[in-house]
């Protein structure tokens, strides 16, 4: 009779990563690729274009780190939208038009926007190995494939999405169309099938496409109760990176690094020893006492001092 685990090992085997020549662009810590999510630096302020990338060039350089994963978000203009917290008929049509602005947005920007902050952080010595894309329920078919032609534009080498699994059987034909592999992110919703929070959440996406591939957040896994270590033991042939975050069990809060659950030293020192091609990646999500600088050069002590 085959178990859960037979299945889930069944799902994910035999889905080896493409040629991760591009991983000597990162920092390599005692044989760890390093680097950081730019969400750490999601306060920072926005240039005059509207973008944030000369901030996240900055706060790059000044901390040292020579690899990125990209969140989209910091590439788009800000269109004002009243909080979530008003509900009147008035605000939800101001996020309504937010929205249709964003997408009007990305639809119709030209893809040298693009190629122009690549050029800028590849002038910085800094490499965007991964652009983070998340489509859900809401954005177009247009509006996905559009993010693939993004990704190429600034050299990216995947696409990492926080989404959902119904979501997902929407980006296949677009990966495909592309051949480019799309890391799925979880967060610890465990109540909803849909999110990707579960193994089985990682397996059902990864039996949809070969270019489907796992972004594993460890803090989030260990918030949900589930064994960062143990899965990717078994699965770190189908994980792109990893977000470095540390969070308690039982769903519990973001805390500064070594006072929750997640097992951060024990998984870099398992990157180290197994010699995986897996990036890991600082994102700064607790309440720190400094600047989002300051935070993210304590988590980059944080990993040489666990990888030392």
């Amino acid at each position: 009779m085959q178990t859960r685990r037979d299945f889930l090992s069944m799902s994910l085997a035999g889905l080896a990563l493409p040629s991760l020549g591009a991983r000597l662009h990162a920092q390599q810590i005692n044989g760890v690729a390093t680097g950081a999510q730019t969400y750490s630096f999601r306060d920072l302020p926005r240039g005059a274009s509207g973008d944030a990338v000369d901030s996240l060039i900055k706060a790059f350089k000044d901390i040292g780190l020579t690899e990125c994963e990209l969140w989209a978000p910091q590439l788009e203009p800000q269109f004002d939208a009243p909080d979530r917290g008003d509900t009147s008929q008035a605000a939800d049509r101001a996020r309504a038009s937010a929205r249709e602005q964003t997408r009007a947005w990305r639809l119709s920007t030209p893809l040298d926007h693009f190629r122009a902050a690549r050029k800028s952080f590849d002038a910085a010595g800094i490499r965007i190995y991964a652009f983070n894309y998340s489509p859900n329920a809401t954005y177009s078919d247009a509006e996905i494939d559009r993010g693939f032609e993004m990704a190429k534009a600034l050299g990216a080498d995947i696409i990492t999405a926080s989404t959902t699994l119904d979501v997902a059987k929407r980006i296949k034909p677009f990966a495909e169309k592309h051949q480019m592999i799309v890391a799925m992110h979880n967060h610890s919703n465990v109540k909803d099938p849909n999110e990707f929070a579960t193994p089985e959440s990682f397996a059902a996406a990864l039996a949809m496409s070969k270019l489907f591939r796992v972004n594993l957040d460890i803090g989030h896994f260990t918030a949900a109760n589930f064994d960062p270590i143990a899965f990717l033991r078994q699965h770190h042939a189908s994980v792109t990176n990893l977000h470095l975050k540390d969070r308690r069990r039982n769903q519990g809060d973001n805390v500064p690094w070594g006072e929750g659950d997640t097992p951060i030293r024990e998984v870099l020192q398992l990157l180290k020893n197994e010699k995986w091609p897996i990036r890991a990646y600082i994102e700064y999500e607790y309440r720190g006492q400094g600047s989002p600088i300051d935070e993210v050069k304590r988590c980059h002590a944080f990993v040489k001092a666990a990888l030392s």
